[in-house]
């Protein structure tokens, strides 16, 4: 059945174009040429961020920054297991799935860890490629607050996960 969703919705678009009496193909056509400038004045940004965040990793900062602050999330109620995870998951959603993975891995998909893992995951966002995307479309060039409070909200989110993950 899933296999039907969408040809049945692009006939839908090609449907509802012709009773509008618009023209199907140039509409699509004017849209993928905007997606393209949207790539190209995006791409530096987000270039510029998984360069970042590669160095992170393998610069060893990414490790030296959990060592130090592995008490602090041990204090919130964040296994010093999960640390690493919380550090990288605002850099990069690729590179914290990859964290979750050996955590699964490592502790089994049942276990506190994992939980609390996919939690965090789940409840939190990719801060700094979201507001290159921002920065990228829009006219706004200073995320005085936009970030601090973000990463913020990134920490009370791990935090909480891992309060709920206690109940469950």
């Amino acid at each position: 059945m899933t296999e039907f969703i969408l040809p049945v919705f692009v006939l839908a678009i090609i449907a509802a174009g012709f009773f509008k009496r618009v023209n199907v193909y140039d509409s699509f056509v004017s849209g993928a040429q905007e997606s393209l400038r949207l790539i190209a004045s995006i791409f530096p940004y987000i270039c510029a961020v998984l360069i970042a965040t590669e160095l992170f990793s393998a610069s060893g900062l990414a490790a030296v920054m959990t060592d130090a602050l592995a008490p602090l999330f041990k204090l919130t109620g964040v296994p010093e297991q999960l640390c690493e995870l919380v550090i990288i998951r605002p850099l990069s959603g690729n590179g914290s799935l990859a964290v979750l993975e050996k955590l699964i891995a490592e502790y089994g998909a049942d276990s506190y860890i994992a939980r609390c893992g996919c939690v965090i995951v789940g409840a939190s966002e990719t801060v700094f490629y979201v507001c290159t995307v921002y920065v990228s479309t829009t006219k706004v060039r200073k995320l005085r607050y936009a970030l601090p409070v973000s990463l913020f909200s990134c920490l009370v989110g791990a935090v909480v996960s891992c309060l709920l993950c206690t109940f469950i």
